[in-house]
């Protein structure tokens, strides 16, 4: 049996929510299809510290503000609780538990499939986030088996750890964080990693409201400029800038910053420098890579990445994405970000007729299922 739609939003984060935000605004019939089992839960699963990079004033979603003061920032439980109440108000139809495994071309349109469950839509919103497969060096696997690795996708807080000094790879804004948790545990602690750059948030983010701030990585770091073009590729190839963190946050929290991680000697971590590295515990801050292999259509370049145009699929008509790193500016992988590519997107792929077929199915399902 197939379920038909006219436009179905793979992934209910938060670019999907502000995808369905702008679709049910429209009156559009669709329905969002999430492998999870409530709203908010990726954010649940992070490390327990986390708190975004950006202050509640900046971390509201269309149509409704985040709560709290201006330039608070808010922890990870209180943005899965914010996604939730969002979707309450919201209500927008979903099928949730439903892991979508293959999305291809059929005589009907699309047809994405979900184990034995099976979807039809003449317009898709791959709205997957920018958290999809961790990356951990090739080279990992000749550590010594007595020192304990962790993602940071897997991380969650100090005690997670044995005792002794700790590596942590990747000196981007996770990196940064984690390894200040881990000093300020009473760890020793190291961070390698090149430099990443840093956007001055403690200096722009309350000037004149912060406006200046969300203008920059808004608009200024988009590729609609050169410069913003090239922090994208930058960002794209060594990660983001630091956002709100300082150098000097973790040279005071007595971190030891290192040159880059070359390998392994000896079962150890080897750096560039040719220092050797005698710890307990490596935590990869090493980022992700995307994965669309589930995607079985001509959409990839040579880095896996989609082919698009802020979003919209370059060789497949009706094909949409949305909160991926950098889509259109430095803000679009952010939770006040992404409104912004959500109403392009969704104006876009309204401007787009839908098939004539009666879809109703879509209004049977809730936040519920």
């Amino acid at each position: 049996m197939k379920e038909r739609f006219h436009t179905i939003i793979v992934g209910g984060g938060q670019a999907g929510l502000a995808a369905a935000h702008f679709l049910s605004r429209a009156g559009d019939e669709f329905v969002i299809l999430d492998e999870g089992a409530a709203f908010g839960q990726v954010w649940r699963r992070r490390w327990d510290s986390l708190r975004l990079f950006t202050p509640a004033k900046f971390s509201g979603l269309p149509g409704m503000a985040f709560p709290g003061k201006d330039f608070y920032f808010p922890s990870k439980e209180e943005t899965a609780g914010y996604l939730e109440e969002y979707a309450g108000k919201l209500k927008p139809p979903v099928s949730f538990n439903t892991k979508v495994d293959s999305l291809m071309r059929g005589e009907e349109g699309f047809v994405l499939g979900s184990g034995e469950s099976h979807f039809v839509s003449s317009r898709v919103i791959v709205a997957t986030g920018p958290y999809q497969k961790p990356f951990v060096p090739d080279f990992a696997r000749q550590l010594n088996p007595g020192i304990v690795q962790v993602h940071s996708n897997a991380y969650r807080n100090p005690d997670q750890l044995p005792q002794g000094s700790i590596l942590v790879v990747g000196a981007g804004n996770s990196g940064f964080e984690i390894a200040l948790e881990l000093a300020r545990s009473g760890r020793r602690v190291w961070l390698s990693g090149r430099d990443v750059g840093r956007i001055p948030a403690d200096v722009l983010g309350r000037v004149f409201g912060g406006k200046p701030y969300w203008w920059l990585i808004s608009r200024v770091l988009s590729v609609d400029t050169p410069i913003g073009r090239k922090a994208r590729k930058a960002s794209l190839s060594h990660g983001t800038p630091l956002i709100g963190l300082k150098p000097r946050d973790i040279l005071e929290a007595g971190v030891t910053r290192v040159t880059r991680l070359a390998g392994i000697s000896s079962g150890r971590p080897l750096l560039e420098d040719a220092q050797v590295l005698d710890v307990s515990a490596v935590v990869w801050a090493t980022g992700f890579r995307p994965d669309y292999s589930w995607i079985k259509l001509p959409i990839r370049d040579e880095h896996g990445i989609p082919r698009h145009k802020r979003g919209v699929a370059s060789d497949v008509a009706g094909l949409y994405f949305l909160g991926m790193p950098f889509q259109y500016s430095l803000s679009s992988s952010l939770l006040g970000g992404v409104g912004e590519d959500a109403r392009f997107i969704s104006g876009q792929l309204l401007a787009r007729p839908a098939s004539p077929d009666p879809l109703s199915r879509s209004r049977s399902l809730n936040t519920h299922n």
